[in-house]
């Protein structure tokens, strides 16, 4: 269970996304949500190493090629994937860490929370999001 506490406290403080999984296909998630919190003023930095831009910014290939500060990294990749991702998160310095609706994996979020990083899982950010909006 995802604590609200910490979901709206990302929400109101992360500026700056790396979207680890992002899709050029925009009919799929890891492109329409990273599309709507540009939207709401995210900066988004797409990671794939498939493709070379994404939302008008360059594409990195993995997180440690990204050269400046992430306040959270965003995960559309599957769940044999999220390990090396929250270790690639933890080196980089990132606060937080958002695994999208269907991915959900305990031992890395522990490893995550460990190290100091906020954890999302299981959870849509763009439906957490407008849910927040609405809070005010």
């Amino acid at each position: 269970m995802n604590d609200p506490k910490t979901i709206a406290e990302i929400l109101a403080n992360t500026h700056t996304i790396a979207v680890v999984g992002f899709s050029s296909s925009t009919a799929r998630a890891g492109y329409y949500v990273p599309a709507y919190l540009q939207g709401h003023g995210y900066r988004i930095i797409p990671v794939n190493p498939n493709i070379t831009t994404g939302l008008g910014h360059r594409a990195y290939p993995d997180l440690h090629a990204v050269p400046e500060p992430v306040d959270l990294v965003l995960v559309f990749r599957r769940s044999e994937h999220v390990p090396d991702v929250v270790e690639q998160a933890i080196d980089i310095g990132a606060k937080a860490i958002w695994l999208q609706q269907g991915i959900v994996l305990g031992q890395a979020a522990a490893r995550a929370r460990a190290a100091g990083l906020a954890v999302v899982q299981d959870a849509c950010m763009m439906v957490e999001h407008r849910a927040w909006r609405r809070r005010g």
